[in-house]
Order: C-alpha cells, then sequence, then structure tokens
C-alpha cells in the first residue's frame, strides 16, 4: 500500500449512482481496492469503463440485507456511503420504502461497519436537511429544519453514525450542495443539470419560484472532497460535519448562468426563454464552508459554468440521448418504473 494511502479496500455503497460512477473509477486510478454494493436500477453501464479491473469487486444487493452487507464489509477498511434514494419526489411516492433505505438500513450498517474493523465511514449526508434559512450564511451549528422526508431521513443518520465514533472507528459527515456535472450515471433532475438540459434541447428554461437559494457544487469537486477525507489524518475529521458547498445563488441566477454558457458555447442554437413559473418547493439556504476550508484546507475549484460546459459537451458526443424522456436520467420516473418494494 502506497505510504500517502492509510487505507486499503474502500466499500462504496451505491457505487453505480450519479456520484459514485465518477469516484470508483478516481479510487480506482489513486491505487486503492473497491468493492461496490449497489442494487442498478439504473443499469449496469456506468461502470463499464473500469469493469475488468482487477482492483474493482461489484456486489449487486440491497443495502437492507444485512447478510449481504456484512459480507460486503468483509476486508474493508473504510465506506463512503452514497447508497440512498435520492431527491424528494423519489422518497415520497414510497416513505415505507425510503425510511427503511435511507434511514433503518443505515444503523446496521453502522454498527456492522464497526464490527468489521472498518477504521473511517463517510456518510453523504445534504446541504438541504437545513431546510429553510434566512442566515446569509448556515454553518454547521445551524438547526437542522428538514422539510421533506429526504431531509428529514438524512438528518436522522447524522447522530447514528456520530454516536458510534470510537478511538478505531473515525466517522466523518459531508453535507454537500446541489451537484451538477456529467457523469456516466448522468441525472438530469439536478438543478444546474435540468437548467442546461432545457436550454440546450428545448430553447427554453422554466424556472420554478426562483428566489429560493441553492448551494451548488461541481462532480469533480465532490470527488476531489472525498478523495481528500480519504488521505487526512483521524483528529481533524473523527466526529466531524463539513459543509460543502461553493456557489449559493438564487434558482433564477443559475438559470442566468445556465443560458449564458450555452449561448457562448452553442451560438447556432438562437435565443433561449427563460420563463419564470411558481413553485411550492420552498427550501432555500446559503450555505458557508468556511470550516472545511480552515480545518481540511479544501477549496472547489470549479464553477457551475464548468458543469453546464460538461454537460453541453456530453450533449454534443451523443452520450445522453433521449434526455428530455428517457427515465435513467430522472429518477423518480425510474422509481415508478421499477416498483422497487
Amino acid at each position: 500500500m502506497s505510504e500517502s494511502r492509510k487505507f486499503d479496500r474502500i466499500l462504496v455503497t451505491g457505487g453505480a449512482g450519479y456520484v459514485g460512477a465518477v469516484l470508483v473509477p478516481q479510487l480506482l486510478r489513486a491505487g486503492y481496492a473497491v468493492r461496490v454494493l449497489d442494487l442498478y436500477i439504473y443499469g449496469r453501464e456506468p461502470l463499464n469503463a473500469v469493469r475488468g479491473n482487477p482492483n474493482l469487486e461489484e456486489i449487486e444487493g440491497d443495502i437492507r440485507d444485512t447478510e449481504l452487507v456484512r459480507r460486503a464489509l468483509t476486508g474493508c477498511d473504510a465506506v463512503i456511503h452514497l447508497a440512498c434514494i435520492s431527491n424528494d419526489p423519489s422518497v415520497e411516492l414510497d416513505e415505507s420504502l425510503s425510511r427503511t433505505i435511507n434511514y433503518e438500513a443505515f444503523i446496521p450498517l453502522v454498527r456492522l461497519a464497526r464490527d468489521a474493523g472498518v477504521r473511517r465511514f463517510i456518510h453523504a449526508s445534504s446541504g438541504s436537511v437545513y431546510g429553510v434559512s434566512d442566515d446569509p450564511n448556515v454553518t454547521e451549528e445551524h438547526p437542522l429544519v428538514p422539510v421533506s422526508l429526504y431531509n428529514k431521513f438524512k438528518a436522522m443518520c447524522e447522530p447514528v453514525l456520530l454516536e458510534a465514533q470510537s478511538p478505531n472507528f473515525a466517522p466523518v459527515i459531508v453535507r454537500p450542495a446541489t451537484i451538477c456535472g456529467y457523469s456516466p450515471r448522468q441525472r438530469l433532475d439536478l438543478t444546474v443539470n435540468i437548467l442546461t438540459n432545457h436550454a440546450v434541447n428545448a430553447g427554453k428554461i422554466t424556472v420554478f419560484g426562483g428566489s429560493q437559494m441553492r448551494p451548488n457544487l461541481h462532480m469533480q469537486d465532490m470527488i476531489d472532497l472525498y478523495l481528500l477525507l480519504l488521505r487526512m489524518e483521524d483528529d481533524p475529521i473523527a466526529g466531524q460535519i463539513f459543509n460543502a458547498a461553493y456557489q449559493n445563488f438564487s434558482v433564477s441566477e443559475t438559470a442566468r448562468v445556465v443560458r449564458e454558457v450555452v449561448l457562448r458555447e452553442m451560438p447556432d442554437r438562437g435565443d433561449i426563454e427563460i420563463v419564470t413559473t411558481p413553485s411550492n418547493d420552498i427550501r432555500s439556504y446559503h450555505i458557508s464552508s468556511e470550516k472545511i476550508r480552515r480545518v481540511l484546507g479544501f477549496t472547489p475549484r470549479f464553477t457551475i459554468e464548468d458543469g453546464a460546459r460538461d454537460l453541453i459537451k456530453a450533449f454534443r458526443a451523443g452520450l445522453l440521448p433521449d434526455s428530455m424522456t428517457n427515465d435513467r436520467y430522472f429518477n423518480i420516473q425510474r422509481m415508478k418504473k421499477i416498483g422497487l418494494k
């Protein structure tokens, strides 16, 4: 094992998801052995580029299967937990199902990880746990006011993990902003990605509400942060919670930024109309990332513009066919289609 790495084998739950499909190849390039546990409800294609790598092991299965989880943890010394039902509509489709996956399965996962000798557990919570706040800079100490089941279950997991901390088990929680950019398991139901898809392929952007403040983070910055958390010593991060955000823009501001990028990158596309319509989505918060800069020295490098350009490049390359209609890009549509129980 390289001296620069403190861990050998990483279990990535949800490793074929939107973030996981970008993270896993970069973990492999960094020299880690990687074990993926995923249901593959969006297909196996997201990991095609690394399938066959001798340091990659894939386990198809449900995070609720405790015996499977126990086997998946065997020999792993770190966990990056990404598996969940993502986004508000998908979670609210079946509250009981979502509770079992997003919260109840998390409790034995943490216990089994600690029992298996896992030394670091990195948990992807969400910046949306803050709900609604007019605080100009929401820090990690801000009260959690979840306004949806997705936020609620994310918030409920956090104390479960922190209470498991021990001298040999270092948990760390990340509350990421909304991720943007390209992935082999593309999501087009996230703010920047939605706006770019519609600007490029419909010539019109519809903004729901618009005044809500939403923090953003580029996919590569998210990956860089996970890699950094694997390299850090225990002391600065064990039992800690870190916001991870870059640009805090209103939805309307984000729409204008995306429109300008598409107009510059695709001048033959013609004008792009922005239409504003009411929304019942009241989430609004301005995240402070001062702690993560101060404690970890982590500063994001990529912007909303970079995320939009990534997607434009993918559209041009034909990597995102049927982007307005294919259910593989939209979590709620795929969840409805498969009827997971």
